[in-house]
């Protein structure tokens, strides 16, 4: 590797390949893991526990929010815009800004169900009404009135709506108010909310339902917007199963199902996902012949005998920018520049150890890829202890409740059950947090208001 992080690219046979796992010696195992990984042993100097002075893994591994940052500014915002019907904008970023087409609204409509008046009362009743949807009805004269729809066009001369629990008929059927009619009382004029070309929303606004709606109402059919980033996943592991119940040192694969709805709620379009095992010619094919935008892989990121991540990386002449962050649950995360404007996340295998490179490296870079506003940044208090890492930042899941952020059980790199409840991650600074010290916290995808709630 150069001095700049980038792979000289060499053709190396698979047991090329392997034997450069191994170079350096024993690495310290790391707590997050990878599945089918990490099982060479620790050395003696790691074992006395002097290991941030005295592993690989310290020197090279990079800050979680200096991660973080670099995943964020690691690719290019795309500068193509595609045109994209209404039915499928959502979650996308508007790529030129959004003008009325018409009027809002585009005639003088009726904003309850009543009469159209006109001039004082009492008035004399028409006897065919007016209903939305229909041509202009004849104008009215003084003391004349109609029934009207909500959403109905007002009749010319028309003076105000009078609604239909403020109005009662005499027995000559005259149209009687019970309070007073001003005078344009429920009448949306033409153009209230705005004029034809009137500009409504900028350049770079995230696409939601009611984004939808405005676009839908000021006529358009489709808007200019950001490409969706494409995303493939590559599922590394020979020990996992795909259905039916563990047994013979198999495990079921959580990630492969779990993975691509979660980088669908991150605004990824993921276009494939490919169970590769521990083969590392497999591998270098796949990332070689992949078109898009972001590949993630499963395991094989830290340096056991299978891993085969880093050597494969090596061989393409990737340029290596993230390699391991000070993080936990997730330390052996990295990030690559596979092309131009192709990018690797290799996440580690354990489940929620990958959970915490998704949040660390592949959301900041999503974002960027959809020309996506950076969230603001938010702290809550904890309500109880959480236990930290002497050096790394730690990643626990949490359920938000009032002001107050509650960590939960089941924590572990290899384990779910927390996170399968959680509404959020607290970020938890080396050394650990008290109750009431406040903390940073990153919302999961489908606890976010807005957009995230849909897998598309």
């Amino acid at each position: 590797m150069t001095a700049s992080g980038q792979y000289e690219e060499v053709d190396l046979d698979v047991e090329e390949a392997l034997a450069l796992v191994k170079e350096g010696g024993a690495q310290v195992p790391d707590d997050s893991g990878t599945a089918g990984a990490s099982r060479s042993v620790p050395s003696p100097a790691a074992q006395d526990g002097d290991r941030k002075d005295t592993t690989t893994e310290h020197h090279t591994a990079t800050p979680w929010q200096r991660a973080r940052s670099v995943a964020g500014g690691a690719a290019r915002r795309p500068d193509t815009p595609v045109s994209v019907t209404l039915d499928a904008a959502l979650g996308l970023v508007l790529a030129a800004p959004l003008t009325a087409l018409t009027d809002l609204p585009s005639f003088d409509t009726s904003a309850m169900d009543g009469w159209a008046v006109a001039g004082p009362g009492p008035w004399d009743v028409r006897a065919r009404g007016v209903l939305a949807g229909h041509d202009a009805p004849a104008p009215l004269t003084d003391g004349e009135a109609v029934r009207i729809a909500t959403g109905a066009r007002i009749p010319q001369d028309a003076s105000a709506v009078l609604r239909s629990e403020h109005g009662r008929t005499d027995e000559k059927d005259r149209l009687h108010a019970t309070r007073d009619v001003p005078h344009g009382q429920d009448i949306r004029p033409r153009g209230q909310e705005c004029r034809s070309g009137d500009p409504l929303l900028p350049t770079g606004t995230l696409v939601t339902p009611a984004v939808l709606g405005l676009a839908a109402a000021a006529g358009y059919d489709a808007v200019s917007a950001l490409p969706r980033p494409r995303a493939e996943v590559l599922v590394l592991g020979d020990e996992l199963l795909t259905r039916g119940l563990p047994h013979d040192g198999l495990i079921r694969d959580a990630l492969g199902p779990m993975l691509p709805s979660w980088l669908r709620a991150l605004g990824a379009d993921v276009i494939a996902v490919r169970r590769l095992g521990d083969d590392a010619e497999a591998l270098r094919r796949a990332l070689r012949n992949s078109d898009a935008d972001l590949v993630v892989t499963t395991g094989g990121t830290a340096a056991g005998p299978v891993d085969h991540v880093h050597p494969i990386l090596r061989r393409l002449g990737a340029e290596l920018l993230v390699d391991g962050v000070k993080v936990r649950p997730g330390h052996p995360m990295l990030l690559a520049r596979l092309k131009e404007n192709q990018h690797f996340v290799g996440l580690p295998g354990n489940p929620l150890a990958a959970v915490s490179g998704l949040l660390t490296l592949a959301e900041p870079l999503l974002r960027t890829l959809a020309g996506r506003a950076t969230p603001e940044p938010y702290t809550l208090p904890l309500q109880d202890a959480v236990h930290g890492h002497p050096y790394d930042t730690r990643l626990i899941p949490v359920v938000l409740r009032g002001d107050r952020a509650v960590p939960l059980h089941y924590n572990g790199p290899a384990m779910l059950r927390g996170i399968a409840v959680a509404d959020a991650l607290a970020v938890v600074p080396p050394g650990g947090a008290r109750p009431g010290q406040e903390l940073e916290i990153l919302d999961l995808p489908w606890a976010m208001a807005g957009i995230e709630v849909c897998f598309t």
